[in-house]
């Protein structure tokens, strides 16, 4: 079985009491219902979209933890202090410390409990802000969140958890100010009163509501977008209905290589990157520090005459991140047999882009980048071809801002009180990444916080 054969059941099968209400079929929301049914909770899980997994589908890169075993077997040292300081200072040091320091601690019990449930992470690699591979993925190499998306729902099926997908969230009800049940909507427009004793919120965030991101940042309105059209920001409206606060709104995050010349927008994946490809301009030349933060790699390329680049690597970097197979199944791919012939199907000056690779191959034969200061990513060179590039440009990738939680994933009014009964995680949560998400830690907020979710509300139920 993978997502696409699951099958959610039919209205009719709905029922109009559980003891949890999930709201969101991506990581989030099936790892919280995963963890409830196992402390021995009845939870369902209502979508409203056709396909299960939302934007958790279209995650490439990998999970990042520390400390981990995984990271020993490949003689990585990590610390959980590095890997907090590293996720601060690359979210301008305006993350929830709270937030981040649960993160950090609770990375790697959630690799271990991935593993518990036969979803091994036992290959790493790095993403920009890191400075130590802690980016856990399969070692089939696979794009991380397909992989999970459909063992998640393997582990669904199995457990008898009910799903239902078409089902919109309209409403959040009230009994003497603690949240139990829902007003949804089914895809024939008759309206279900369900209730339940808690319900979670995991709709992901706003990246593809271009009102919401005008509200907040209306220089953002002309990017497209990598979100799956579902990431309209419902769950912002439920919870302020009700009396949460909101955080952060404005910290929208613009990812850097988007490849954008067809119908849709495809998210390259900052693996490709972290396994040794480059970022040159329309000239062939470098001119950023490739695994910088997403915000600084943006601001570089918008810098450039023309707000594009290539991702230039060869079939070395290729082979060690299989999603490019992929992004060439679909077209996105330019091929070279040679860097002269790469540079030609690129339309830049052959003898720029051939003295840009040797300088690069210079520097990651001396572990030093002169030009650009980079230090990750450069366990191997492009001195062997055959070359490949794709074009990328930027565009509207993740919304740091939401519902304003704690680390207990709790929903809290403006003035920070808990509202009894709701519970929130993964996008739709504000705080935790400050000013700029480090790639690979949104698949990791996702599990952690999913399973926290479901733990503090078998808490909040049986105390």
């Amino acid at each position: 079985m993978d997502k696409n054969t699951f099958q959610p059941q039919s209205i009719d099968q709905l029922s109009d009491q559980y003891d949890l209400i999930i709201v969101g079929a991506g990581s989030t929301g099936l790892v919280a219902a995963l963890q409830a049914h196992e402390l021995g909770l009845k939870p369902v899980i209502l979508e409203k979209m056709d396909r299960l997994g939302g934007n958790s589908n279209r995650a490439s890169s990998g999970m990042n933890a520390a400390e981990t075993e995984t990271q020993l077997h490949h003689h990585i040292v990590d610390s959980y202090e590095a890997f907090y300081n590293d996720t601060f200072i690359g979210g301008d040091k305006q993350n929830n410390k709270a937030m981040l320091r649960y993160f950090t601690t609770h990375a790697a019990l959630a690799v271990d409990w991935l593993s518990d449930h036969g979803i091994e992470l036992d290959d790493v690699t790095i993403t920009g802000g890191m400075h130590t591979k802690r980016t856990h993925r399969p070692s089939s190499m696979a794009p991380i969140g397909n992989y999970l998306v459909t063992s998640f729902l393997k582990l669904i099926e199995a457990a008898g958890i009910p799903v239902f997908n078409q089902v919109d969230v309209k409403q959040l009800l009230t009994t003497n100010g603690r949240i139990d049940g829902v007003n949804a909507q089914d895809r024939d427009g008759n309206v279900h009163q369900i209730h339940a004793k808690a319900v979670v919120l995991a709709t992901g965030g706003f990246g593809a509501s271009k009102a919401i991101i005008g509200k907040y940042r209306q220089d953002l309105v002309h990017y497209r977008t990598t979100n799956q059209p579902g990431a309209t920001g419902d769950g912002l409206k439920l919870a302020t209905d009700v009396g949460a606060g909101l955080v952060d709104m404005n910290k929208i995050q613009v990812h850097p290589t988007v490849q954008q010349d067809n119908d849709h927008a495809f998210l390259i994946g900052e693996a490709v990157r972290g396994e040794g490809a480059i970022l040159v301009d329309a000239d062939g030349k470098r001119f950023v520090n490739e695994l910088d933060t997403r915000k600084n790699v943006t601001d570089a390329i918008n810098r450039l005459a023309h707000p594009s680049a290539y991702l230039v690597f060869n079939q070395g970097v290729r082979d060690h991140a299989k999603a490019i197979d992929f992004y060439d199944s679909i077209g996105l791919v330019i091929h070279g047999a040679t860097i002269d012939e790469l540079a030609q199907n690129i339309g830049a000056p052959a003898s720029e882009l051939t003295q840009t690779i040797k300088h690069w191959n210079q520097a990651v034969a001396n572990h030093d980048d002169e030009q650009f200061h980079r230090s990750t990513g450069m366990d191997r060179d492009l001195s062997q071809g055959p070359y490949f590039a794709i074009h990328v440009a930027p565009a509207v990738h993740y919304t740091m801002g939401g519902i304003k939680v704690n680390q207990l994933t709790q929903v809290l009014t403006d003035a920070g009180q808990p509202i009894a009964g709701l519970f929130a995680g993964g996008e739709v949560a504000g705080g935790l990444h400050g000013d700029n998400r480090i790639g690979g830690n949104s698949i990791a907020e996702t599990v952690i916080f999913g399973r926290q979710a479901g733990q503090q509300v078998y808490k909040y139920i049986t105390d």
